[in-house]
C-alpha cells in the first residue's frame, strides 16, 4: 500500500505510554489517528484523548500477540523474557484502504509449556485448567459447559490468553485431579489410629441403572468424625451377589484397608444382606475381624424407620387420599373456605394451625398434615352434614385409625429428629431411641382393632430382624456413653425381655469384655510392631519385647482391674446438652488407653448411613439426566473428588479464607 501524500506517520518514540508499542500515531490534515498494529483498527491518537481507551481496545484485540497485555502495561517498558521483539517491517501491498500503513509483524519468544511470561508476571496455562476443572467438580456443573458459547465468551473477554480445554481435554484433567486426591485419601486411612466402617448406600439412574456407593467412616487422631466416599460402583444387572461382593472386595485391597475393616452398614434388604454376608465371611477366613466379625453386619436406624413408616402410611393410604381430597375440595374456593371456617368456630375447634397439603416424597410433611387434620375432624364431619358437594369425608372408624397411625407417626417423627438434630452422629446416641421404639411396638401389637394389630405385628416382625443384628453394637455404644455405662442396658432390657432380661445383660457384658480383650491384643501386638520396626541400633528396646508380654500376662493374672473395670467402676458423668462423648474420650485416653481405642471403633461406626437432610425421604438417591448419562470411571471420578474436596472445605472452616482456597486450587 502507498501512504498517500497527505498522511504523515508520526514518531512515537517521545511519547511516554507504553501503549504506544502497539499503535502507530498517523497525521492526516491536522487530525491525529492510532492505528492498532495488530487489528489496524484506528481509533483517537490526539494528546487530548488521553489512552485509557488505547489500553481498553488492546485488552479486546483478538489479533493481537499472544502475551498479557495487562501486564505489560504496568511493567512501564521494561524488557523482560517473553517481551515482543520487532523482526521485520514491511508494507502489505494487497491492502485495500489507502489510507492505512503497514504495521510491523511482532513474533514473541519461545515460552516455558503451560507459561505465558509478561513483562511483568506469569499466566499459568495448566493451573488455570486445573482451577476450572476443580471449579466445575466442587459445585457439581455439567462438563459440556465448557463447550457452551456463553461461557466461552465470558473466559475470553475475562482473560484472552487463556484457552478453555475441549471436552475430553477437561474429563482428562478430571481424573488427572481425582489421582492425586484419591492419594491424599490413601494416605490419611494409612494414618488412622484407629479400624474404618463401611457404609453401602444404592444409587438408581435413568432406566434400571444402579450404582453401590461405598463410603468409609472412622474417627481420627483428633477424636472428629471422618466420612470419604471411596467408590462409586456400576452394578450390571446380570451380575449376581457373589460377583458383586468380589467388585467390593477388590475396591477394598485396591485401597488397602481390608486389614482395618471393623463393621459395614446397609439396608435391611436381601441384596445386602448376601453382600455383607460374603463379605464377612471372606474377612473372617483371614482373621481380619475382632470378635469374629460378630459385630461387623450393622443394619442402618433411618432405613428400619422408614420401612415402618411405608406400613402405615400403606394402611392408612384410602383414608390419607379423602384428607388430601378433604383439603382440596376446602381451597378450592373462597365460598366454600368461608364456610368451613364458620363450622370450625361453631365446633369450638380452636386449632392455631393451617391445612395444608402434603408433599409425599417427605413422610414427615404426611404426618403433619395428617395432625392438622385431625384437630379439624368435627369440622369436617359438619362439614359433610351442609354441604352435600363433599363427599369424601372420612368415616368415624377411619378417623380412629388415623389418630393412632398418626400417634404412631408421631413416635418415628420424633426418633428421626433425634437422629438429625445430633450434630455429632456418634453410635452412642441410637440406642435409647431404638429400645422406644421397641418397646412402643410390644405394646402396639396389643390392641383390639384389627387394622392396627395386623400393622403391629407387621412393623414389629420387620424390627425384630434389626433388633437381631444389631442390639449388641447398639448396647456396647450405649455402654461407652459415660453417663450411662451399664445402667441404661439394664434399665431397659427388662422392660424389653422381661424375666430373660439378667441373661440378655450377660450377652451384652461378655461381648463387651470379649470387644475389649480383643482390642487389648491388639494394642499389645502394635506395639511390639513398633518395637520391632524401631531402629536397629536400639538393641536395649528390642531384648525387653519379651518383658513387655511377660508384664502384660502376669497383671492379668494377678488380677489387677483392666481399663473395663474401671470405666465401669466409677461414677456415672453428669447428663447436659452439650455433652461431647469423642471429646470425653479424648480427655480421657491417658487413662483407659486400650479401652479408648475400643471406643474410638465403636463411636465411629455409622448407625445410620442416610445423611441429615434426606432422613425423611421416602425414596431413592437418584442420579440425575446429566450425570447418568456419564461413563462409569468418569462418574466414579467425579463424585468421588467432590466429596473429598467439600470435606476439605468443611474441615477449614475455621482456618483463613486463603487456606480454604489453597484446598480447593492447590494444583500441585
Amino acid at each position: 500500500m502507498e501512504l498517500s501524500e497527505d498522511t504523515v506517520l508520526v514518531d512515537c518514540s517521545r511519547l511516554k505510554s507504553a501503549v504506544w508499542k502497539d499503535f502507530d500515531r498517523v497525521k492526516r490534515n491536522d487530525v491525529c489517528v492510532a492505528v492498532c498494529k495488530h487489528c489496524k483498527k484506528k481509533l483517537s491518537g490526539s494528546s487530548t484523548s488521553g489512552t485509557s481507551h488505547l489500553r481498553n481496545h488492546l485488552i479486546r484485540c483478538r489479533r493481537r500477540t499472544n502475551h498479557d497485555v495487562s501486564q505489560m502495561l504496568a511493567s512501564k517498558g521494561k524488557k523482560k523474557e517473553g517481551s515482543l521483539t520487532p523482526v521485520n517491517f514491511t508494507y502489505d501491498h494487497d491492502q485495500t484502504k489507502p489510507d492505512m500503513p503497514k504495521l510491523a509483524r511482532y513474533e514473541q519468544t519461545p515460552l516455558k509449556e503451560g507459561l505465558v511470561n509478561s513483562s511483568a508476571g506469569n499466566f499459568e496455562y495448566k493451573r488455570s485448567r486445573f482451577d476450572l476443572a476443580r471449579m466445575i467438580i466442587l459445585h457439581g456443573y455439567p462438563l459440556a459447559m465448557v463447550e457452551h458459547v456463553g461461557f466461552k465468551l465470558f473466559v475470553r473477554k475475562l482473560q484472552p490468553l487463556f484457552e478453555l480445554a475441549t471436552l475430553d481435554g477437561l474429563v482428562a484433567d478430571c481424573k488427572e485431579i481425582y489421582l492425586k486426591e484419591k492419594q491424599k485419601v490413601c494416605e490419611m486411612l494409612d494414618d488412622l489410629p484407629g479400624k474404618i466402617s463401611l457404609s453401602l448406600d444404592t444409587w438408581a439412574a435413568k432406566g434400571d441403572a444402579k450404582y453401590l456407593c461405598l463410603s468409609a467412616h472412622s474417627v481420627d487422631e483428633s477424636w472428629a468424625l471422618r466420612k470419604k466416599i471411596l467408590s462409586f460402583i456400576y452394578v450390571d444387572p446380570f451380575e449376581t451377589e457373589d460377583m458383586v461382593s468380589e467388585i467390593i472386595m477388590t475396591r477394598l485391597m485396591e485401597w488397602d484397608i481390608d486389614r482395618k475393616l471393623f463393621s459395614m452398614t446397609c439396608d435391611s434388604c436381601p441384596v445386602h444382606d448376601n453382600i455383607v454376608c460374603k463379605l464377612r465371611e471372606h474377612l473372617s477366613q483371614n482373621m481380619f475381624l475382632l470378635c469374629n466379625g460378630q459385630l461387623f453386619e450393622v443394619r442402618c436406624a433411618v432405613n428400619i424407620i422408614k420401612i415402618m413408616v411405608q406400613d402405615c402410611l400403606e394402611a392408612l393410604n384410602s383414608t390419607i387420599c379423602k384428607i388430601r381430597e378433604s383439603i382440596r375440595y376446602i381451597k378450592s374456593s373462597q365460598s366454600i373456605h368461608e364456610k368451613f371456617n364458620e363450622i370450625v368456630e361453631e365446633v369450638g375447634a380452636n386449632s392455631q394451625k393451617s391445612l395444608n397439603l402434603d408433599n409425599p416424597v417427605n413422610w414427615n410433611s404426611t404426618y403433619s398434615m395428617l395432625d392438622v387434620a385431625l384437630e379439624y375432624r368435627e369440622a369436617f364431619s359438619r362439614l359433610k352434614e351442609h354441604d352435600f358437594a363433599y363427599t369424601m369425608c372420612p368415616s368415624d372408624d377411619e378417623w380412629s385409625q388415623a389418630t393412632t397411625i398418626t400417634s404412631f407417626l408421631k413416635l418415628f417423627v420424633e426418633v428421626s429428629m433425634v437422629f438429625a438434630g445430633s450434630k455429632i452422629p456418634t453410635a452412642n446416641i441410637y440406642f435409647p431411641e431404638v429400645c422406644d421404639i421397641h418397646l412402643q411396638l410390644i405394646d402396639w401389637c396389643q390392641s383390639r382393632d384389627e387394622l392396627i394389630s395386623s400393622l403391629s405385628l407387621k412393623m414389629k416382625s420387620k424390627f425384630d430382624d434389626y433388633w437381631k443384628k444389631c442390639s449388641l453394637v447398639l448396647a456396647v455404644a450405649a455402654i461407652l456413653d459415660p453417663r450411662f455405662k451399664m445402667k441404661l442396658v439394664e434399665y431397659y432390657y427388662p422392660q424389653i425381655y422381661g424375666g430373660d432380661a439378667p441373661d440378655c445383660v450377660d450377652i451384652v457384658s461378655n461381648c463387651m469384655r470379649a470387644l475389649y480383650n480383643g482390642h487389648d491384643v491388639y494394642s499389645t501386638l502394635a506395639s511390639d510392631s513398633q518395637v520391632g520396626g524401631s531402629d536397629g541400633g536400639n538393641d536395649t528396646r528390642d531384648r525387653l519385647t519379651g518383658f513387655d508380654r511377660f508384664l502384660h500376662e502376669t497383671s492379668q493374672s494377678q488380677n489387677v482391674k483392666s481399663d473395663l473395670d474401671k470405666y465401669l467402676e466409677e461414677p456415672l458423668f453428669p447428663r447436659n446438652v452439650d455433652f461431647n462423648i469423642l471429646n470425653w474420650w479424648k480427655v480421657h485416653t491417658p487413662r483407659y488407653p486400650v479401652l479408648s481405642m475400643m471406643a474410638r471403633n465403636i463411636l465411629g461406626i455409622p448407625m445410620s448411613k442416610v445423611s441429615l437432610d434426606l432422613v425423611f425421604d421416602t425414596g431413592d438417591r437418584v442420579l440425575d439426566h446429566y450425570r447418568s448419562s456419564l461413563s462409569a470411571d468418569t462418574l466414579q471420578a467425579l463424585i468421588c473428588t467432590q466429596d473429598w474436596m467439600r470435606n476439605g472445605l468443611e474441615d477449614s472452616k475455621s482456618s483463613s479464607s486463603s487456606s480454604t482456597l489453597a484446598i480447593c486450587y492447590d494444583a500441585n
